[in-house]
């Protein structure tokens, strides 16, 4: 009797799928199998889905970028560093990273896996609260202004962060509101543990919002199913001043 060699892995980008079955590797990157684009500043041979010990394992085989794991639920969040590897050990994983201005998302399946991540039932009432109590309505209408162009490739894609300018006016905000919005939200992200949203310069502004698009898609804190919030009549508030 064959031994069974265990199920296929399946890579989807923006509607680009792409098989491989046990035995079988598939590459990420400018050059891989999965050709990303022309984004210089991503590698030419960034990411390697492998079948060993009878799992499929994310290899980063890239010396700069670093990726993000995070289970279909928003539950559990793994940072890929340069040269690092892990298991694939939920049937769906969302894999993000950034080159440049840009963020990617993959959608990774993998059936049969030995884990199933679990969301706790809801308790309350009316419509769903992201993270309640954490953050205000009008901060995480700052958090779906940036990160509209990622989420609007339904959960697979890629998509340019936009400006701080960008995304005050498609609020109809001031600037120097929003800003003040990205200040705070960054303030409380930093004090839970999260990295990379505090510094000085126009090039950490930049960065900045990539991760804090990048932290946000990746943990689920803002979804595709929120962007209708944005259409919402948007008016100045006491929230003004958090």
């Amino acid at each position: 009797m064959n031994e069974d060699p265990g199920p296929s892995l399946t890579l989807d980008f923006a509607g680009e799928v792409l098989t491989a079955a046990p035995g079988k590797e598939l590459t990420v990157g400018r050059s891989g199998d999965l050709e990303i684009d022309d984004n210089p500043y991503l590698h030419r041979d960034f990411l390697r889905f492998e079948h060993r010990d009878a799992m499929w394992w994310i290899v980063n085989v890239g010396g700069r970028l670093a990726a993000y794991l995070t289970d279909a639920q928003g539950l559990m969040r793994s940072t890929l560093a340069p040269g690092a590897r892990l298991p694939l050990v939920f049937p769906r994983t969302l894999v993000t990273f950034a080159a440049g201005e840009t963020l990617y998302e993959i959608i990774v399946d993998v059936p049969d896996t030995p884990y199933e991540s679990v969301r706790p039932p809801h308790t309350g009432s009316g419509t769903t609260t992201i993270v309640p109590g954490q953050f205000t309505e009008s901060q995480l209408l700052a958090i779906l202004a940036l990160a509209e162009p990622v989420l609007r490739r339904s959960g697979s894609g890629a998509g340019e962060i936009p400006s701080t300018s960008q995304a005050a006016t498609r609020l109809g905000w001031s600037t120097k509101r929003f800003d003040k919005k990205i200040e705070n939200i960054c303030d409380k992200l930093t004090a839970a543990g999260v990295r990379g949203l505090r510094g000085a310069g126009v090039r950490m502004a930049s960065n900045r919002r990539l991760h804090l698009v990048e932290y946000a898609v990746s943990t689920l804190l803002v979804t595709p199913e929120d962007l209708p919030l944005l259409e919402l009549p948007q008016s100045a508030s006491a929230e003004d001043d958090e």
